[in-house]
């Protein structure tokens, strides 16, 4: 009807919006009529279950309505940033725990004990490769000699290379059992001279005959070994750790005990 009405005739188009608008009305009238009359036709049943439905209804509304906000990325951030915070604090306590009961703790303890007999106190040197060398070097320094970790390993490596029949018997490659090569010795004492190799007994050996001085090495279940007895002078110390650390065995020097009462007075 619309539709057949040119919309330059404005007469003719509002008589046709008001006719619209009168059947419109007269439909929603009749709808509404038949509405009524059939609610009214309806068995008891069918209104209970009605009724039922509708309740129902509110009820998933209701529920929908109370959903929990959902969490923004930034605050999922938070709590991850927390719980990763949580996670660590809890290791660090466990681990806290072990170093009070570990065999770290126990070595340190009896260690100190020893050493406190003689009024000495471990000297702590880094985990790095050169902890025996720089024992040496730290033992060296109270005695007023200035030979460096690069020097003492240099001179080490010659000792051991030029003193061949006295040391390549004690080395045996790890895989076969086998004593070294010489191609193989010769890399075992490159490697003293350029690499961060571990020091053990050969080279304290060596060292030593080099400096002409005895060194002790203070254990925590056995007697204190001491190398080069045969020279009359006042021996290094190093402290020998088998638990120090997660890589293994480790060297520290030593110092005089500290007198806690007079840093506590001063």
């Amino acid at each position: 009807m619309k539709n057949t009405v040119p919309k330059n005739d404005k007469k003719r188009r509002k008589q046709l919006l008001d006719e619209v608008a009168k059947l419109e009305a007269e439909l929603e009238q009749k709808h509404k009529e038949e509405l009524n009359k059939l609610k009214e036709t309806l068995p008891e049943q069918s209104k209970e279950e009605s009724a039922a439905l509708s309740i129902a209804s509110l009820e998933l509304e209701d529920r929908e309505q109370i959903q929990p906000p959902k969490i923004s990325k930034a605050q999922k951030r938070r709590e991850k940033k927390a719980a990763l915070e949580k996670e660590r604090e809890e290791r660090i306590a466990e681990a806290e725990i072990e170093n009070l009961t570990g065999a770290r703790h126990l070595e340190s303890q009896k260690l100190a004990h020893i050493l406190s007999k003689r009024q000495l106190e471990i000297k702590q040197i880094p985990s790095d490769g050169h902890c025996m060398y720089r024992a040496i070097e730290d033992q060296l320094r109270e005695q007023q000699n200035s030979w460096t970790v690069a020097t003492l390993r240099s001179q080490t490596s010659e000792y051991i290379r030029s003193h061949t029949d006295d040391f390549l018997p004690f080395l045996t490659n790890p895989n076969t059992g086998d004593l070294y090569s010489q191609e193989e010795f010769e890399k075992y004492c490159y490697d003293i001279a350029n690499t961060a190799a571990w020091g053990g007994q050969l080279e304290l050996r060596a060292l030593s005959q080099i400096l002409q001085t005895p060194i002790e090495v203070v254990q925590m279940d056995s007697p204190p070994i001491i190398v080069g007895e045969e020279y009359n002078r006042k021996p290094l110390t190093l402290v020998y750790m088998r638990h120090a650390y997660g890589l293994g065995e480790h060297y520290n020097s030593v110092k005089p005990l500290s007198d806690m009462t007079t840093e506590n007075e001063s």
